[in-house]
């Protein structure tokens, strides 16, 4: 008989793997990111909801969850099974709208705290109406979970009725499928007329994907067709690899009807004697317990690999994006350097000034024009690395994440940011020419924003600039105008590096927001090894 493992050293394996799964993250939008963002939320619900609780207390009693398409009949077969109306059923569709959990009075400690399904708030009254409603204004049915306990189910099984799988209701789908991962026993619930539609034989073969303790309901089945619909089922679940899967029937009666009533005890004789044997034979208990969670550990051999590949995927695709605006920001720098080389700032109203300086400009207006021809430059600059970002994105489907295209407008915009950051170059270098005249005889020092037009000329106006060069020079000495042109220069290339810099992290910051790191895929590998080898 196959039994559970239940060491703390599996736990902890377990426990670690757990938090690797929920940390791994896919927020580019590229082809598998929703599959595996499903994936991942799918595996936490089976390690949160079932897998994990049922490991450290496997004396908990068995959880079967019924589920199947709307208007399987699901709340009728739930009520039917107990004996009395727990859940609502009716013709209005979604039917089940919150999910309801049935157990014997003894088992109730087990369910009413948060051991499985922690994510769901628990509501319980005693001896009530299943059409009253017990939510408090504005509460979310979709998120709570009704106990209820019934003296007619034997100790040791809880039955849990689900919303409907392919429910209207986004939120309904999304608890169904994570109320299907807490169970022990899957219960899938189908009709004569829908045994082969689509959604049922998804879950089917999910179940069998994980090797799920598995049952499934023919409902609602014509008395003449019974023996035909059986056997065309039957034959589907042999094709599907699920032949030994246990089938039951139950035939269409007036009961069955879209009123909800209870059908009689022995329509569902056969499933009720079944559960009960789960629960109340040891071997039986054991066997149907030890399968489901062996099946979900069995199946992390080929669904970790799949997340890591995942998270090996999102980060290859945020280098790729990180790349194409290091390559677009490294090319306007150098084309920046080139033309600071070539004079290109000393240019149009800039040169116009320079030409008449000092006579008829004044060396704010020279800094001023010097400062506005910089700037724009540098907007220029970075303007076209943005344009190329954009064309190299345009072909990259992980670029269309939100938040990573546009970019800030007016008044924090990008000239904004570089006008300050062009100004403060200016301040500190009128401070250095201030330093320079200082150190000369005050009777012959020249005006300090004269040197600071002259050096601001030599460094920007290439070889327009030398004869600033000689008029500095033969104003505060050659050794001083080498040692200021020197100590200005590198200011530049700081200034304009810094302003390169803030903004190629900006275009990156959404991105780097986005937190895609190369450290998820080893640590899944990792997790799942450790686990293993604690099996």
């Amino acid at each position: 008989m196959v039994t559970l493992d239940v060491r703390p050293q599996l736990l902890d394996a377990l426990s670690a793997l757990r938090d690797r799964v929920a940390a791994a993250r896919f927020p580019l939008p590229l082809a598998g990111a929703p599959r595996a963002r499903a994936n991942r939320d799918e595996l936490l619900a089976q390690l949160d909801d079932y897998l994990v609780p049922r490991l450290k207390e496997p004396e908990a009693p068995l959880l079967a969850v019924v589920g199947g398409s709307t208007g399987a009949g699901k709340s009728t077969l739930v009520n039917s099974l107990v004996g009395r109306r727990i859940s609502e059923a009716g013709v209005l569709r979604p039917t089940t709208r919150t999910p309801v959990l049935v157990c014997h009075p003894e088992d109730h400690h087990w369910f009413s705290g948060m051991r499985v399904l922690p994510d769901l708030t628990r509501v319980w009254v005693p001896h009530r109406d299943p059409d009253d409603d017990l939510l408090l204004p504005g509460e979310n049915p979709a998120r709570v979970l009704r106990v209820e306990t019934a003296d007619t189910l034997p100790p040791g099984i809880a039955l849990l009725d689900a919303p409907d799988i392919d429910s209207l209701v986004a939120d309904n789908r999304v608890l169904a499928s994570e109320l299907i991962c807490a169970a022990d026993i899957w219960v899938m619930v189908t009709t004569a007329a829908r045994y082969a539609d689509a959604v049922p034989w998804h879950l089917l073969r999910t179940a069998k994907e994980y090797d799920a303790t598995l049952v499934t309901v023919l409902d609602r089945v014509p008395h003449q067709v019974v023996s035909e619909v059986s056997r065309q089922y039957g034959a589907l679940l042999t094709k599907a690899g699920l032949g030994d899967v246990p089938r039951f029937t139950v035939p269409e009666l007036p009961e069955s009807a879209w009123g909800g009533g209870l059908l009689p005890a022995s329509a569902v004789a056969p499933l009720r004697a079944w559960l009960v044997h789960r629960a109340q034979d040891l071997d039986a208990r054991h066997h149907t317990m030890a399968r489901t969670a062996h099946g979900i550990l069995d199946s992390l051999r080929s669904r970790m690999p799949e997340l890591a590949g995942a998270t090996a995927a999102q980060y290859a695709a945020a280098l790729r994006l990180t790349a194409a605006v290091d390559g677009a920001y490294d090319g306007e720098h150098a084309r920046v350097r080139g033309r600071l080389q070539a004079g290109a700032v000393l240019a149009g109203g800039a040169l116009k000034r320079w030409r008449s300086f000092p006579l008829d400009c004044t060396p704010e207006e020279l800094l001023d024009s010097l400062v506005e021809s910089l700037t724009s430059l540098l907007v220029c600059a970075v303007t076209a690395a943005d344009e190329r970002v954009e064309e190299a994105w345009r072909n990259e489907p992980a670029a269309g994440a939100p938040g990573l295209a546009p970019r800030d407008p007016a008044p924090d915009s990008a000239e904004h940011r570089i006008g300050m950051a062009v100004r403060r170059w200016r301040r500190e270098l009128e401070e250095y020419a201030e330093d320079e005249v200082r150190e000369l005889d005050r009777n012959l020092a020249p005006d300090p924003g004269v040197v600071a037009g002259l050096v601001a000329t030599v460094l920007l106006g290439g070889r327009r600039g030398r004869v600033a060069g000689e008029r500095l020079a033969e104003r505060i000495g050659a050794h001083g105008a080498l040692r200021l042109r020197d100590r200005g220069g590198r200011l530049l290339d700081e200034h304009v590096d810094r302003v390169v810099h803030v903004e190629r992290e900006r275009r990156l910051a959404p991105l780097d927001g986005l937190e895609v790191h190369p450290e998820p895929q080893a640590e899944l590998i990792a997790a799942l090894s450790v686990l293993q080898k604690e099996r």
